[in-house]
């Protein structure tokens, strides 16, 4: 009977994969193009937006050398830190999430697109 139970659960547990488990840094190399207009990961450089090197654990708004939009140095002020979940949401929807940024990118709609991209900030990052 247990076994019954456990492979029935089992279709709905497939579906249950946290983020980091599903990365794959090559496939987000292919999806930054979309962001390379304004950004660079691969080392420290400001371009439209700030550079991307080293985001993760960056606290928002604090890369050196850039100016903010005063949203986002006050995301930074109330404590936002780019980790993955934070990143996924604001991929997701920028606007939305800092209301104010001069980030006029819409977003990214596909979750795995963005969980591929911070596979590859990932590998900017210390």
């Amino acid at each position: 009977m247990r076994a019954i139970a456990f492979l029935a659960v089992m279709p709905a547990v497939a579906f249950v994969v946290h983020p980091s488990q599903a990365q794959d840094a090559a496939a987000g190399e292919k999806v930054f193009t979309k962001c390379k207009v304004c950004h660079v990961a691969d080392k420290d450089q400001n371009k439209v937006g700030p550079s991307l090197n080293g985001v993760i654990g960056r606290t928002a708004g604090t890369h050196p050398d850039f100016t903010y939009s005063a949203a986002m140095i006050a995301a930074g002020k109330s404590g936002v830190k780019w980790d993955e979940p934070t990143l996924t949401t604001y991929l997701h929807a920028p606007q939305a999430m800092v209301k104010g940024t001069k980030m006029t990118f819409p977003g990214l709609k596909d979750d795995k697109d963005i969980a591929n991209v911070i596979a590859y900030l990932k590998q900017f990052s210390k």
